[in-house]
Formats: structure tokens, sequence, C-alpha cells
């Protein structure tokens, strides 16, 4: 993997477009202080170059009743290639979980999953301890967000 050198016009592209993605280039341009077809070069090169992996749609999660976050963290006694295989594999395919991590530390792996209630959770517990044996699976909910953002600090 090798970093991509960005100047400072690739880094307000960049800031611009994490706020919000579907600004018209022509805006975009005028925002970063260039013509339409550099400013549509740059954004072109930054997702060949895979800096701009993708453009998605942030949703609310209140209104699609999925207000209840939860912080799973998971210890095994297994590190093992399979079981870390089948543990991957069926945590990851399990729609509630937002965010999968491989930890150093006291957990090995922590898991941030969204539904809409404690209920909701039980049955999604359920349906994680059943895809590897697991040592310990603790969950912390959150009881407030108090940042949330998608944008990397350029």
């Amino acid at each position: 993997m090798t970093n991509v050198l960005l100047d400072p016009t690739d880094r307000r592209i960049l800031r611009e477009l994490q706020a919000d993605a579907t600004i018209p280039v022509a805006e975009l341009a005028e925002r970063v202080g260039l013509s339409q077809t550099p400013c549509w070069k740059r954004v072109k090169r930054l997702t060949d170059e895979g800096v701009i992996e993708r453009k998605v749609a942030l949703l609310d999660r209140d209104k699609l009743d999925l207000g209840l976050v939860v912080f799973v963290s998971v210890r095994t006694s297994r590190h093992d290639e399979a079981w870390i295989a089948d543990f991957a594999r069926g945590a990851a395919a399990l729609p509630e979980v937002v965010e999968f991590y491989r930890l150093a530390g006291e957990a090995d792996y922590l898991l941030k999953v969204v539904v809409s209630d404690i209920s909701a959770y039980d049955r999604f517990y359920k349906r994680l301890i059943a895809t590897a044996p697991l040592n310990d699976v603790s969950s912390a909910f959150a009881m407030e967000q108090i940042k949330f953002t998608t944008a990397l600090p350029l």
C-alpha cells in the first residue's frame, strides 16, 4: 500500500467532498479555487488512485428505528487461522455489525452494532455467539452520541 501525495488543493477538494459528495463540480471548483476541468481531473485522479473509495448516503439511525448503538468486545482463547476465518466471516455477515476490528490489548475484537432496542440486540447476540466459540462477550450500550463523523482529518 503506497501513500498518495496530496497537495493543499487536493486536501481542500477532499474536505469539501467529505462534507457533501453531491456537490456539483462547478461549485466544488469555485470553492477550491480551480476551473471546472482541472477540478474534475483531480477528483478523477483521486478516485482512480483509491483515495476516494466510494460515495454513499448517510442515513439517520433514529428515523429508521435503529437508535441503539452497542460496542461489543469479544475475547477468545483461539487464535488459529481457521477460527479467525470462521469468526470474521460469521460476524462480518451480520448486518447489524457496522464496524469490526481486531485489537491488541484486553479484548481481541471490537464490534460496533446498531439495532432498534434491547430485544433486537438479544437476537443479534444469539446469532453472534453461534458464529464461533468465544471466551467472553461484553456489551457496552451507548447512552449518548457526542461526536459522529465520517470525515477524516486532512
